[in-house]
């Protein structure tokens, strides 16, 4: 979508003051001249934030939150990674991929075959093929493990409230949260350890009593033991070959495996809770993160720009966005939907996870991503190989620690070696 005009510069300042350092060991684990791509619904000073709309196509500010941490970490912020537009909460009839200034991003692995997944997907794709180290994405429900999954990499979903969203174009303050996306679990972990930290302007920040290990402890990754750990198996997953040959890999490992049925809990009114919280929530960032030259106030705003030039703008349509106008949900409502959503979530995960004594739930991309959203816990997933069309499917981890995530992901890694880079993309 956009390269930093001053990249090459930045790397070249960071080669010279690389050459001052007496110890390489100094450099262990930062992201010091780390090319780093940007979903482009983060803020990044000196290229627009669009979220892939060309409404927003002059929308230069300052950084986010999360990128000045970035840059403090050394990292080299290389651009902007398409995505699917308005972190694909706007057509709602739309190819995942697509953006009307960003155009439709392809699967590396089968070009106008496999989906990329959404809404991360230029920020996966770019990771899978080698155009990057490493990527920054957010997710609302899905949004980083289906497009990590469907390209082969790794994405990590934190807990809301670990990663600041301040200055990321959002949809739900109640469940948005930024994440990594990388080549390997590792790099994801390290990128992570960036981007965490607490943000006075975010309402869900929260400070990490316990996350030390983000900066310090890469070099335990792994060093939680398989053995005896219990693991929650989707019995109606069990159909799928890659996931009895992932489950087959942890058993071996030492795991436990445990064959379960969960709880018959829905989501319900999930669309009304993105629906009232957008509407709230992107007049905040039009006020206080957009550029106020743009002028636009109200998801209103959007709409009306859009109809000027519907073909240019919105060629699929903007069904999404006419459906937070039309929802006239009060704030009660909103509270009352919020409280279901995150009880039924925790439910689904806690009743079962007690029964069965449960360290970790075992999916495959992004099926219980919505569950995991509305409990607000982390997942993580990794390649867990391909289905004989060569589409890429991922192993996604569940549970209330990314810590754990981090470890059971890197120690199935490990192990399992699923992961080969898209042909021609070396």
């Amino acid at each position: 979508m956009a390269i930093n005009p001053n990249v090459i510069n930045e790397a070249r300042s960071k080669d010279s003051l690389h050459n001052t350092f007496s110890e390489v060991k100094e450099l262990q684990f930062s992201l010091f001249g780390i090319p780093i791509l940007l979903k482009d619904n983060i803020n990044a000073s000196g290229m627009p934030t669009t979220a892939g709309a060309i409404a927003l196509q002059d929308n230069n500010i300052e950084d986010a939150f999360i990128v000045t941490k970035l840059k403090a970490r050394g990292a080299l912020v290389l651009g902007k990674a398409n995505l699917s537009e308005w972190a694909y909460f706007f057509c709602g009839d739309c190819p995942s991929g697509y953006s009307a200034i960003g155009g439709q991003t392809l699967n590396p692995y089968g070009r106008k075959i496999f989906d990329t997944g959404g809404s991360c997907s230029g920020s996966a794709v770019a990771v899978s093929a080698n155009f990057c180290v490493a990527a920054v994405g957010s997710e609302t429900s899905g949004s980083i493990l289906s497009p990590s999954s469907q390209n082969s990499v790794v994405g990590l979903k934190p807990k809301i409230g670990l990663v600041s969203r301040s200055g990321i174009i959002p949809i739900s303050s109640t469940l948005d949260t930024a994440g990594p996306i990388a080549k390997n679990v590792t790099d994801a972990s390290i990128l992570l350890g960036a981007i965490y930290g607490y943000d006075v302007q975010d309402s869900k920040s929260f400070k990490s009593n316990n996350s030390t290990w983000v900066t310090n402890n890469y070099s335990e990754i792994g060093g939680l033991p398989l053995k005896g750990k219990a693991f929650g198996v989707f019995r109606t997953l069990l159909e799928d070959s890659l996931y009895v040959q992932a489950v087959t890999v942890l058993k071996k490992l030492g795991a436990k495996i445990i064959e379960i049925d969960p709880e018959d809990y829905q989501l319900p009114e999930f669309l009304r809770l993105l629906n009232l919280d957008m509407k709230k929530d992107l007049p905040e960032y039009f006020s206080k993160y957009g550029d106020p030259t743009l002028g636009f106030k109200s998801i209103e705003d959007v709409v009306a720009f859009n109809l000027k030039d519907s073909i240019k703008t919105m060629p699929y349509g903007q069904r999404l966005f006419e459906g937070v106008i039309a929802d006239s949900g009060t704030e009660e409502d909103l509270i009352k939907i919020k409280r279901q959503l995150k009880d039924n979530g925790t439910l689904y995960f806690d009743l079962v996870g007690k029964r069965h004594n449960l360290d970790s739930f075992l999916s495959i991309n992004n099926y219980h991503a919505g569950f995991a959203a509305v409990a607000e816990i982390p997942a993580i997933t990794v390649p867990m190989g391909y289905a004989e069309t060569g589409e890429p499917k991922g192993l996604t981890f569940i549970c209330s620690s990314e810590k754990w995530l981090i470890d059971y992901a890197y120690l199935y890694e490990q192990a399992s070696q699923k992961r080969n880079a898209p042909k021609k993309y070396n």
